[in-house]
């Protein structure tokens, strides 16, 4: 049932979505240098969004660019200008939250896709059908929809297609319309700037009366005291009962997420999608850094959806290093964590070699020089390895 749904994955930059198409991803979604509600990942300038379209292309896969801040007046003669070059560059579609943006986007570009964001709050069935008789040809639904409030959205608009998130960090605050990051920091959460404070652990004033600083740390208990830190979405066992709804994309959210985390959840999906939920998924979702995880509102009305624990944990695997390629029989390996001669290193790849393990029995640097500490980040090293591995597999290790 889901192998007809598109698997829809974050790209922060060129080499991310390198990443999440050698992983499995059916499409991407990006964002450009403006109008874009990541305005602190890397993104894409018109001449990257233009490379990516091609690359994309050619694999048979789709590109979706972020439009999606909520637009003051100034913005949007840029902004017509901008939906006439995404037209022309030949992107899939734009996903939007404004409606004023989307009108200037079916008039300046009358042949680009539009798909409304989670930002615009599409929580029922009749606002679905306004975003249809406007144009729109998806909306991706906002995070706080059950599975059957979906199914009804499906069979009042079946024309429309609808993209759910599957997977990744959730906000605190309704379909992340925000405002704690305007006024602890300045930087407008709504045009790209958030700083996550909900994230931070906090303190409680007491009056001047009852301390002599005024200021007390929250007491932590078996709970923590990460007060606005939401749990992290996982639906990987429920993507069936997603596809049944109606939902033709899962959307895995992380365009701030580091190329390690976008290979092991776009991996651990793909292979959901293809073959079926099991044990081996569940586990592979554990080894990058995530917070605890929950199925949120699918199933309807859920308190227990805060992370009181901590900001985040980290995963069950470090992060080694990424394959350039083979060469003379050893694998060329760009480190990101220190390894040494005798570690035990684990392959992630959408290949058979997905999940087997080696031990480093020799390992050199480009010089020829044999080491047995590899600590150099970003050096290239070349190691002994019983298998042949592609530019693209991620060498990691399990923590002890």
């Amino acid at each position: 049932m889901t192998k007809n749904v598109e698997l829809l994955a974050p790209a922060g930059n060129p080499k991310k979505l390198d990443t999440a198409l050698y992983f499995g991803a059916d499409a991407v979604y990006v964002g450009g240098k403006n109008f874009s509600l990541r305005a602190f990942a890397d993104n894409f300038s018109d001449g990257e969004l233009s490379r990516a379209v091609k690359t994309c292309h050619s694999l048979g896969k789709k590109i979706y660019v972020t439009v999606n801040i909520y637009a003051r007046n100034q913005d949007f003669g840029a902004l017509e200008d901008y939906f006439s070059f995404l037209e022309y560059a030949g992107v899939d579609a734009v996903l939007i939250s404004d409606p004023g943006v989307h009108a200037v986007a079916r008039k300046a570009a009358p042949g680009l896709k539009t798909h409304i964001s989670t930002q615009a709050n599409t929580t029922n069935k009749h606002a679905a059908k306004f975003w249809a008789d406007e144009g729109a040809s998806r909306v991706v639904l906002a995070r706080e929809l059950s599975i059957d409030e979906i199914a009804e959205i499906h069979g009042f608009v079946p024309g429309l297609e609808l993209e759910a998130f599957v997977h990744g960090a959730m906000c605190i605050s309704y379909s992340g319309r925000c405002l704690l990051s305007d006024y602890l920091t300045g930087r407008s959460s709504n045009r790209g700037e958030c700083a996550q404070p909900c994230r931070w652990s906090y303190y409680v004033r007491k009056s001047d009366e009852l301390s002599d600083t005024g200021w007390m740390e929250i007491g932590e208990d078996e709970r923590g005291t990460y007060i606005f830190n939401s749990k992290d979405l996982n639906m990987s066992g429920h993507l069936e009962k997603l596809a049944i709804a109606g939902v033709s994309s899962f959307k895995i959210e992380g365009r701030m997420k580091s190329e390690y985390y976008l290979a092991t959840v776009i991996n651990a999906y793909r292979r959901c999608m293809d073959f079926g939920f099991d044990e081996a998924v569940e586990r592979e979702l554990l080894t990058a850094a995530h917070r605890e995880y929950t199925t949120a509102y699918a199933f309807g009305k859920n308190d227990e959806t805060v992370n009181y624990d901590d900001s985040q944990a980290k995963g069950d695997c470090d992060y080694i290093a990424n394959v350039l390629g083979m060469e003379g029989g050893f694998v060329l390996a760009e480190m990101k964590t220190r390894f040494k001669k005798g570690d035990t290193l684990e392959i992630l790849s959408p290949s058979g070699n997905f999940g087997k393990s080696f031990t480093v029995e020799e390992a050199f640097r480009e010089d020829g020089e044999a080491v047995t500490d590899c600590k150099l980040v970003q050096e290239v090293y070349r190691l002994s390895c019983p298998y042949e591995l592609s530019a693209g597999d991620i060498l990691r290790r399990r923590q002890k």
